[in-house]
């Protein structure tokens, strides 16, 4: 009887591994972008570029436009996008600050610019940058512009996003990708106004 007790501790303990190690591998399967919380069954996104963390660019640069992420273009971008010049004629409107600032928000940019970063959507970014926008110094480097954004966005109808007035730019990330803010573009976090979710 004894024996009996044992053995069938043993099986309850062996079935409950099995199980454990079902679900790691499970979760193992999952998109390399996502992650389970523990208890409750959501799914939780985790940020595909780091979310921004400068409270005097949140509040300088946001107070505009979406902060974008550093890592979304590399450190010479930036560099040109926050020079005096490119402040002055910031895509059409002065955007100037006072060099304080500027240092202030530069060096943030720079520490954690798409080619320092280490999360792979940040890389594809750095490696992908229009060479020659930079190069001609005629205008400012755009995140639109970069061949992997081009190539994300490449089977998106013009329609539903510079064609929807509830869009109106492809540099509007935050209309369509609903993680956005916190640096997550995954496909599963798109819904386009007006039309719904998007997948590939």
């Amino acid at each position: 009887m004894q024996t009996s007790t044992k053995t069938i501790a043993m099986l309850a303990i062996a079935f409950l591994s099995l199980g454990a190690v079902g679900l790691a591998l499970g979760d193992s399967d999952d998109d390399d972008h996502e992650k389970r919380e523990k208890g409750g069954g959501w799914v939780k996104s985790r940020p595909d570029v780091a979310p921004v963390v400068n409270a005097t660019y949140s509040e300088e640069c946001g107070s505009c436009h979406m902060a974008y992420q550093p890592g979304l273009l590399p450190g010479d971008a930036w560099t040109q996008i926050m020079s005096p010049a490119g402040l002055s004629n910031h895509y059409g409107d002065d955007a100037s600050l006072t060099d304080e600032v500027r240092t202030d928000i530069t060096a943030f940019l720079l520490n954690n610019s798409a080619d320092q970063a280490e999360r792979s959507r940040s890389r594809a970014f750095a490696v992908s940058a229009n060479q020659s926008v930079q190069a001609d110094g005629t205008s400012l480097p755009r995140i639109t512009e970069t061949r992997y954004f081009m190539h994300e966005h490449d089977e998106i109808p013009a329609r539903l996003v510079t064609g929807n007035p509830k869009v109106g730019s492809f540099s509007q990330c935050n209309s369509c990708h609903r993680g956005a803010a916190e640096g997550i573009y995954n496909e599963k976090q798109v819904s386009i106004p007006g039309h719904g979710r998007w997948e590939d």
